[in-house]
């Protein structure tokens, strides 16, 4: 029998787990939400805006990012690369590998990058990987802190930045990972608690980097794909940095964000990548299983269900794969593979997965399809939105709502549901890349020179 003592403190444990997640369900703590589906399920964003029209505040944001803002409390967390005007002697850039090494699995030829040509002369001028916490109420900058400073060592394609990875906070501290310059843990003061320097990528073709990292309980999970053969995935334990494992991985370039669900008494961790989607025992870092089939260039992260895991990508091809949580080894040809589809997937959004309904992008156009997630069929398919030529940012929910944001400011929110109904087009004056956070009743869009705070007066 268990001392009480110790039975109470894993009931106490129990009970704050409980109460952190209840937390992450207000707020917008990662890269796709509390859920990382997409989905706000408690937020009553507006439905209407304008430059003049529900805007609780606009802040101009130093530097450039892409990265996607996330929301704890009264706090807003975001991240952006800031030039110094400090420059180094140019130096030329490396020339391309031939074709045939730069050959995705399964044929085709690796030439482009997300949404254009690969990154040109090395830069030359210092950069500031700076993490910025803002009041939620006002806008004002509560504080700012220089991670890192120096010059990048490769470029970055001409729609990336140096600051595309989403920071990710539990409300107890914030990670900000700026890639090849590293993973930053500071408490929600802006007291760095610890930073681990991980190495520099080799992005294919210099189109930059871009994963965000994933968090669950005190476990930092980071994914690195790169051109190298010294991929890995890596865990971090939040509270002082310390290595838990680190998994040797053989991947090409990799831009998708890990997704970290939970599966009966096993925490998995779902990476999505153009040779193999692979699975993660979060505890170990050993492989669960794995499956071939995805597009070269893979960039949208997974989101899954009570049971299945969806993981999709659009790049010189389409591929949506469900996979049956719970299986082990090579899914491939087997039953474990719930349905697929070979049409109408996104390049860089990610799905949006709510109430059995997923959501998908054709390429990176204003393509939508609404896809059955039980069986695999589509709603609708492939219908064009009016007025939306190009999206990056990926579409999110809330309410009976869906927002879909395109790259020259326009927001189109949809009726949730099986048939494609149009309720309101909204634009601001900014390009924006970089998704929609949701809280309460705001709504956050970093453009490219400014963060907005969208809610209704």
């Amino acid at each position: 029998m268990k001392p009480l003592c110790v039975i109470a403190g894993l009931f106490a444990l129990t009970l704050a787990a409980h109460a952190a997640a209840a937390d992450a369900r207000g707020n917008w703590p990662q890269w796709r939400g509390p859920l990382a589906t997409g989905v706000a399920p408690e937020a009553d964003p507006p439905l209407e805006w304008s430059e003049t029209k529900n805007v609780k505040w606009k802040v101009p944001i130093p530097g450039a990012g892409s990265a996607t803002p996330v929301v704890w409390g009264n706090r807003v967390f975001i991240l952006s690369a800031v030039p110094t005007g400090k420059k180094v002697e140019a130096k030329p850039a490396e020339s391309p590998a031939p074709a045939s090494e730069t050959s995705p699995p399964g044929g085709g030829q690796r030439r482009r990058g997300p949404g254009g040509f690969g990154g040109g002369q090395k830069p030359t001028e210092t950069n500031q990987f700076t993490v910025l916490c803002l009041d939620r109420n006002s806008g004002k900058t509560l504080w700012q802190k220089v991670a890192r400073e120096e010059v990048p060592h490769e470029s970055v394609q001409q729609n990336n930045t140096f600051a595309s990875a989403s920071p990710v906070t539990d409300g107890q501290v914030v990670l900000a990972f700026f890639g090849s310059r590293g993973l930053h843990c500071y408490d929600l003061d802006g007291n760095l608690k610890w930073s681990k320097e991980l190495g520099q990528m080799k992005t294919k073709m210099g189109f930059g980097e871009g994963a965000s990292p994933a968090l669950h309980g005190n476990t930092v999970i980071v994914n690195w794909d790169d051109e190298t053969e010294n991929d890995f995935i890596v865990a971090f334990d939040k509270r002082d940095g310390k290595q838990l494992w680190k998994t040797p991985r053989s991947e090409s370039t990799g831009w998708s964000t890990p997704l970290i669900v939970e599966q009966g008494k096993q925490t998995q961790v779902i990476v999505n990548a153009s040779g193999k989607v692979r699975s993660y025992d979060l505890a170990t870092g050993k492989e669960i299983w794995s499956c071939a089939g995805q597009t070269a260039n893979a960039i949208p992260c997974p989101v899954a269900d009570a049971d299945t895991a969806y993981v999709t990508s659009g790049f010189r091809g389409s591929a949506l794969l469900a996979f049956k949580l719970g299986a082990t080894g090579d899914l491939a040809g087997t039953d474990a593979v719930r349905w697929t589809r070979n049409k109408g997937t996104p390049y860089v959004p990610s799905p949006l997965l709510v109430d059995d309904l997923i959501y998908v992008f054709s390429g990176n156009n204003g393509v939508l399809s609404c896809i059955n997630a039980k069986t695999g069929a589509a709603h609708f398919e492939m219908e064009r939105l009016e007025g939306i030529s190009e999206v990056y940012a990926s579409p999110v929910s809330a309410k009976d709502r869906v927002y879909v944001l395109s790259r020259d400011g326009k927001c189109l929110v949809l009726k949730k549901g099986t048939k494609l109904e149009l309720l309101t087009t909204n634009k601001l004056d900014e390009r924006t890349d970089a998704s929609i956070a949701m809280a309460g009743k705001e709504l956050f869009i970093r453009g490219r020179q400014s963060l907005y705070c969208l809610a209704e007066k």
